[in-house]
C-alpha cells in the first residue's frame, strides 16, 4: 500500500509540474493568437471542434478507461484495442471528410468545409498513441508523459504562432491543432518501449467492453452536452459571438480544469488499484476533497475579482466582450473539479451502470438548460449555468457517498465553508475597491494580493481543515523532492 501512495504522490508531482509547464507555454500561445487573430476565427475553430470532441469519443468507446480500471491486463487487450483505434480513427476521418459540406450548411458557414476537410485527419493521427497514453497512466510513469505533452505543447505552440505571423489566420489554429498530435506520436513511439502484437482480438475487447461500454455511452452523453452549447451558439450568433464565448470559457476552464486536472487524472488509477480497500478510499476522497476546495474557491474568487483587468491586459481591447460571460462562467466553475472527483469514485470501483445512469440524470437537468440557451439567449443560458452546477454537483455527490459510505455532512461542509469564505470576500473586495481609480495593472495587482491574503489567513486563524490537508500534501511532496 505504501508502494502505491509513493507512486501517487510522485505521479502527483510529474503531473502537476508538467501540467504548470504545458499550460504555462498553452496560455503564453494562446495571449499570442488571440493578439494576433480575430475572435471569428476562434468561432471558426470552435464549430469544427464540437464536431471532433464529439467523434473522438466513437475512437475509443471507453476501451481506454476499461484498461486502467482492470486490475489484470494481458499484452493481447492492448494490441487490441491498439488496432481498434486506428481502425475507428481512420473510419471517422473518412466520415468528417465526407461530411464537411454538410456540417458548413448547418452552420451556414462554408468557410468551414476546407477547413473540417483537413481536421479530419485529426482522428487517424491520435489513434496511434492512445494505448501508449493509458498504459503510461495505468502505470503512473507521469515523469514520461509529461516529457511527451511538454515537447508537443511548445512546438505545436511556436508552429502556430509562426503560421499566424505569416497571415494564415483561421489555418495557424488548423495547423496547431495537428502538428501538436503529430507530435505526440513522434515523442511517444521514440520514448516508450510498447510496441503492438500483430494479433487482434474480438474476445478481449469484449472482456473490456462490459465495463467500456457504459462508459462509453456516459462519454458520449456527457461530451455532447459538453459543446452543444457552441453548436447552438454557432448555429444561432455569428462567429464573433462564439468567439468571445469560447474564449471566456477555454479561459474558465484552463484555470479550473487544469489546478485539479493533475489530482484527478492520478487518482483514477490510484483508486483503482485500492478499490478493495474502503477504509483507505475514504481517506484519500477526504483529503482530496479538501485539497480541492481550497484551490478551486481560492482560484474563482481571483478569477472573478480579477476579470476585467485580466482578459483586457492580456488579449487587448477587441475581447472586452468576453468578460461578462467569464465572469459569469467563472461562478459556475466550481463544479469541475469536485464533480471530477466523485465521478472518479464510481469509475474508480467498476460501477459504470452508475456512471450512466447519473450522467443521464445531470443531462435531463442541463437539457433544461439549452432549451434556455435556444429561446432566450446567452445571458440567462449562463446564469442558468450556475444553477444546473448546483444540481450537477450534488447529484455527483449523492451517488459518490452512497458507494464509499461517507457523510454526506463531512462532504457538504468542506464545499460551503470555502465557497462562503470566496463568496464573502469577493463581495467585500468589490465594495473597497469601487472607489478606488488605478491603472489595469495596479488595480488587478491590489484586489489579487487582497483575496489571496485574506482568504489564506481566515483558513489559517480558524483552522480550516481544507487548507490543512494543503499544508500536509506539499510537506508531502516537499519531502518526497529530498
Amino acid at each position: 500500500m505504501n508502494s502505491i501512495k509513493s507512486k501517487g504522490i510522485n505521479a502527483f508531482i510529474w503531473d502537476l509540474f508538467g501540467k504548470v509547464g504545458i499550460h504555462a507555454s498553452s496560455f503564453i500561445v494562446m495571449i499570442i493568437l488571440a493578439r494576433l487573430l480575430e475572435p471569428s476565427d476562434f468561432g471558426l475553430i470552435a464549430m469544427i471542434m464540437v464536431i471532433v470532441g464529439i467523434a473522438t469519443i466513437f475512437s475509443d468507446i471507453g476501451l481506454g478507461g476499461a484498461l486502467i480500471q482492470r486490475r489484470r491486463v494481458l499484452q493481447i487487450h492492448y494490441s487490441s484495442v491498439f488496432f481498434f483505434n486506428i481502425t475507428a480513427g481512420f473510419i471517422l476521418t473518412l466520415l468528417t471528410f465526407f461530411s464537411a459540406s454538410w456540417i458548413a450548411n448547418f452552420y451556414n458557414n462554408r468557410d468551414l468545409v476546407s477547413l473540417i476537410e483537413v481536421m479530419s485527419s485529426l482522428f487517424t493521427i491520435s489513434s496511434f498513441h492512445a494505448v501508449q497514453t493509458v498504459i503510461l497512466r495505468r502505470e503512473l510513469k507521469y515523469k514520461l508523459l509529461t516529457q511527451v505533452n511538454l515537447i508537443a505543447s511548445i512546438s505545436s505552440g511556436v508552429i502556430g504562432v509562426v503560421f499566424a505571423l505569416l497571415d494564415f489566420g483561421v489555418w495557424s489554429l488548423v495547423i496547431q491543432i495537428l502538428s501538436r498530435e503529430l507530435m505526440i506520436n513522434i515523442v511517444i513511439w521514440a520514448k516508450t518501449t510498447w510496441i503492438p502484437m500483430v494479433s487482434f482480438s474480438p474476445k478481449a475487447l469484449k472482456q473490456l467492453w462490459g465495463y467500456g461500454f457504459h462508459m462509453f455511452l456516459a462519454g458520449v452523453i456527457d461530451t455532447i452536452y459538453e459543446k452543444i452549447d457552441y453548436m447552438i451558439i454557432g448555429k444561432l450568433f455569428s462567429p464573433a459571438i462564439l468567439g468571445f464565448f469560447h474564449q471566456a470559457k477555454q479561459l474558465n476552464m484552463f484555470v479550473i480544469k487544469y489546478s485539479s486536472g493533475s489530482l484527478m487524472s492520478v487518482l483514477f488509477p490510484v483508486l483503482s488499484k485500492i478499490q478493495k480497500d474502503i477504509n483507505h478510499v475514504q481517506r484519500v476522497v477526504i483529503k482530496s476533497l479538501g485539497v480541492i476546495c481550497f484551490i478551486t474557491f481560492f482560484l474563482l474568487g481571483e478569477l472573478y475579482l480579477t476579470a476585467d483587468e485580466l482578459i483586457v491586459g492580456l488579449f487587448g481591447t477587441k475581447w472586452e466582450a468576453s468578460v461578462y460571460y467569464f465572469k459569469i462562467l467563472a461562478i459556475s466553475g466550481f463544479a469541475y473539479p469536485i464533480s471530477a472527483l466523485m465521478v472518479n469514485i464510481l469509475s474508480s470501483r467498476g460501477k459504470s451502470k452508475d456512471f450512466l445512469k447519473l450522467e443521464i440524470y445531470k443531462k435531463i437537468i442541463q437539457s433544461i438548460n439549452l432549451y434556455i440557451l435556444y429561446f432566450y439567449g446567452i445571458e440567462v443560458f449562463l446564469y442558468g449555468l450556475i444553477i444546473t452546477s448546483i444540481l450537477g454537483t450534488s447529484l455527483n455527490i449523492l451517488f459518490a457517498v452512497k458507494e464509499i459510505g461517507l457523510s454526506l455532512l463531512v462532504i457538504f461542509r468542506t464545499i460551503i465553508i470555502e465557497a462562503t469564505i470566496s463568496l464573502s470576500l469577493i463581495l467585500i473586495i468589490i465594495y473597497i475597491t469601487d472607489n478606488i481609480y488605478l491603472s489595469g495593472f495596479f488595480m488587478m495587482l491590489l484586489k489579487g494580493i487582497l483575496f489571496m491574503s485574506v482568504y489564506i489567513f481566515l483558513n489559517w486563524i480558524f483552522n480550516i481543515q481544507s487548507f490543512q490537508y494543503l499544508i500536509e500534501q506539499l510537506k508531502l511532496i516537499k519531502v518526497r523532492k529530498k
